[in-house]
């Protein structure tokens, strides 16, 4: 019986790890005791509604962070993680769902929703408004960044800061599929520094109210592929170029930009640059791909590509066509 007993304990030892548990965080519970407490491979899992003054840092190489339940809210309430975000995350495969991020404040005015640290972190249905940053990476190169179907907007109003939606920072990929940005504020909609960057079937729309500058920054270059997104500036912008490659800093070595099936769209009185490029800052080798697009608004020359290339550009009374979404599986 005692051999038996001795081969099952060993046997137990060998068997795969078991599945990782579920911490509950109820609204009034504190959710870094939650994520201080989970292991890897847990599911921290918040309930719907409102989460007051909620701040935590993540460390763990596997752990979920999500929504028991429609959305679950984190307030920043004047608290933060670090002096960086409401959520700061230094792991290695992290996953968000269903999680809004509201009200981050810093001293040093660059407070974010989530500070991406190093890992691969990937976000689904999670919104961000009201954040001096939406999300903001640190430059880590193997660092790999995955957004789908989420919500950033309403850029707050300082003078002197550069509130940027999204600003991922020099790391090896991003891929952001299926989301709004809109409500910018002096800063970018989306700036990624990323070696590779996929931004496929978005919908970036500043909107009336928003004063963005970019609405697409890509100022390193690199690989970047831009895909049956909606673009559109409204009619208060702080620079006159839509999508930007190659403005400033130290390039990739490997840089191209595809850029194709996307509408784009400037409510502006002044002549757009739709897509504008910085050669004498960027490899001898870097390609532009423009091709396919639609055009909708006065443009400064040579900043829409090249009819026999399939792009189209129309006047001012045909925005309600570059505001529909061109076909996603076009890209």
């Amino acid at each position: 019986m005692k051999r038996r007993e001795g081969l099952a304990v060993l046997l137990a030892g060998l068997a795969p790890a078991a599945q990782g548990r579920t911490l509950r965080v109820n609204r009034g519970d504190r959710l870094q005791d939650a994520v201080a407490a989970a292991r890897d491979g847990d599911v921290v899992e918040l309930e719907g509604g409102d989460h007051q003054g909620q701040t935590a840092v993540i460390t763990q190489d596997r752990l979920t962070l999500r929504a028991a339940a429609g959305t679950a809210v984190l307030h920043a309430d004047g608290l933060h993680a670090e002096g960086k975000a409401l959520v700061v995350v230094r792991g290695g495969r992290v996953r968000l769902e269903g999680i809004e991020f509201r009200g981050a404040r810093v001293p040093h005015g660059n407070g974010a929703g989530i500070r991406f640290e190093r890992g691969a972190l990937t976000l689904q249905r999670c919104r961000f408004f009201d954040n001096e940053m939406g999300l903001l990476s640190a430059d880590v190169a193997d660092a790999e960044l995955t957004i789908d179907d989420c919500d950033f907007g309403q850029a707050p109003r300082h003078e002197g800061l550069l509130h940027h939606l999204l600003y991922v920072g020099r790391i090896g990929s991003l891929r952001l599929t299926g989301s709004r940005f809109s409500g910018g504020w002096r800063g970018h909609l989306v700036k990624s520094r990323a070696a590779v960057s996929h931004i496929l079937c978005n919908r970036l729309t500043d909107g009336d109210e928003g004063e963005a500058s970019y609405q697409i920054d890509l100022p390193n270059g690199g690989q970047a592929w831009v895909q049956g997104n909606v673009v559109a500036q409204g009619p208060r912008p702080q620079n006159a170029t839509l999508v930007a490659f190659g403005a400033e800093g130290r390039p990739h070595a490997a840089s191209h930009l595809v850029m194709t099936h996307n509408h784009l769209l400037s409510d502006a009185e002044a002549p757009a640059a739709f897509v504008r490029h910085w050669p004498e800052r960027l490899p001898a080798d870097t390609t532009l791909r423009i091709e396919h697009n639609l055009f909708v608004g006065p443009a400064v020359d040579g900043s829409w590509g090249r009819p026999e290339d399939g792009n189209v550009l129309l006047p001012p009374t045909e925005r309600a066509r570059a505001l529909a979404p061109p076909p996603c599986g076009a890209a």
